[in-house]
């Protein structure tokens, strides 16, 4: 996975670097079709930004934006909100049963289960 880092209005130090790369890819490893990660830090006044884009196979993209006073919460708020999209993508992707066909094959075996009893009264 390609992580880049990246200040508008703002010059980035090296902790903030190094945090946002080590806390991306600590969180985010167990997503292993990510190719790129792309962190955009911004700083206006007393609102500190962070904007994570991440690209994934099969054009995944996610897009994942916080807001805070403080840079490294605004980092893990951005993370955070990439990982549940994410997880999410991955669930739909994984769950391929539709519910009508799992609820249909409940219906059969529930009537399968009723006629028994049926013929024995």
């Amino acid at each position: 996975m390609q992580i880049s880092v990246t200040a508008r209005h703002m010059e980035i130090t090296d902790a903030i670097r190094d945090y946002a790369t080590d806390k991306v890819a600590e969180e985010l490893n167990e997503f292993s079709r990510i190719e790129s990660a792309h962190m955009i830090l911004d700083h206006e006044k007393f609102r500190h930004q962070a904007e994570l884009v991440i690209q994934a196979k099969n054009h995944v993209r996610v897009d994942a934006h916080a807001e805070s006073e403080d840079m490294y919460v605004s980092i893990d708020q951005a993370i955070e909100k990439a990982e549940k999209q994410l997880r999410r993508l991955r669930d739909k992707i994984q769950d391929h049963k539709s519910r009508e066909k799992l609820a249909h094959v409940d219906m059969r075996m529930s009537s399968v289960d009723e006629e028994p009893a049926a013929g024995d009264a």
